[in-house]
């Protein structure tokens, strides 16, 4: 197995954890972490953020063909899920330690992310820099 098929793999994989917490946080709400939470406005905001959690594993999964030209969209994904990763590092200072579930995600978020991301660059970089040194079709060799 090469490097691009090893980060395909991986991102294919990867993706699977927001898919799969976003579908949860839809089908269950916010109860489903917390039960007992009497908010109706609550639970509809968490579903609809749970709902683009969803689309971000959905989207991640799309850059898995072709991965070494889906950097712009990889780079964007990877800059919402540091940017939401930040504002749980904002909530950990503000109001305490959460479970270890939510610090695994903080984890994944703030430094598994920006690592594949990086990978992906590197397989991008390769991918390019070995399509310049074909020779050029329409020139005799």
């Amino acid at each position: 197995m090469n490097e691009r098929q090893a980060l395909q793999r991986v991102v294919a994989v990867g993706a699977v954890i927001p898919f799969a917490a976003g579908l949860y946080g839809v089908l269950f709400g916010v109860n489903g972490l917390s039960p007992g939470v009497e908010s109706v406005s609550t639970d509809s905001h968490f579903r609809y953020l749970s709902g683009l959690l969803a689309g971000i594993g959905i989207l991640f999964w799309t850059c898995v063909p072709g991965i070494e030209s889906k950097g712009r969209l990889f780079r964007f994904l990877t800059l919402v899920v540091v940017l939401g990763g930040l504002a749980r590092l904002l909530g950990l200072y503000l109001t305490g330690i959460p479970s270890l579930t939510m610090l695994g995600a903080l984890g994944v978020e703030l430094v598994v992310t920006p690592l594949l991301c990086f990978w992906q660059m590197r397989v991008g970089t390769k991918a390019r820099d070995a399509a310049a040194a074909l020779p050029d079709p329409g020139t005799d060799v």
